[in-house]
């Protein structure tokens, strides 16, 4: 019987040692975003569908055993998420772009109402289902570099234009004058 409950606990131990690698995924030593869902009434070719949205963007959609994450999000130094570990509970783990992630999930729960979205983890903040909704309405990260880049280019442009104005009014100016010459 001793050997039974041994073989459980490895079993276990393993089980928390896969989900803290999968939520561990942090390129550029950025820890990853998570936003939690409830996916019960999903059907298996509804997550996978969904699994292949947000592999586009790079992230995860993983099922997870509300006791097993809690303790691998401790393990990881995280910020307390249990409140949204009851239930059926499915992790999605964004590295680079959670706000894309989020876009994705709740466009989805359009299709699918069943999905309801929990709450989520952005760089260290815990944030409701509701505020996690706001943030997807936001413009991502590579919107808001093209924005910044836009408005930085802006002077330049302008300068630009203005000095390529000079020439052309010099030239319109001695072709009006050689007109009026003439004429």
């Amino acid at each position: 019987m001793a050997i039974v409950a041994r073989k459980e606990q490895e079993s276990k131990i393993r089980a928390i040692a896969e989900l803290k690698a999968a939520f561990d995924i942090s390129p550029h030593g950025n820890p990853a975003d998570f936003i939690f869902a409830d996916y019960r009434g999903l059907t298996v070719e509804q997550i996978t569908i969904l699994r292949r949205q947000l592999r586009g963007k790079e992230a995860g959609f993983k099922v997870v055993k509300n006791n097993f994450a809690r303790i691998a999000f401790q393990q990881l130094k995280a910020p307390d998420v249990s409140a949204y570990l009851t239930g059926p509970t499915a992790v999605a783990v964004a590295p680079r772009d959670s706000n894309e992630v989020a876009k994705i999930l709740l466009d989805f729960s359009k299709e699918a109402p069943v999905l309801k979205i929990k709450g989520g983890v952005v760089g260290n903040t815990v944030y409701t289902g509701s505020q996690i909704e706001a943030f997807s309405k936001l413009p991502g990260k590579l919107e808001l570099i093209s924005m910044l880049m836009s408005v930085m280019n802006g002077p330049a442009r302008n300068l630009a234009a203005a000095l390529n104005d000079i020439p052309s009014r010099l030239v319109r100016t001695v072709k009006a004058i050689a007109d009026k010459k003439q004429g």
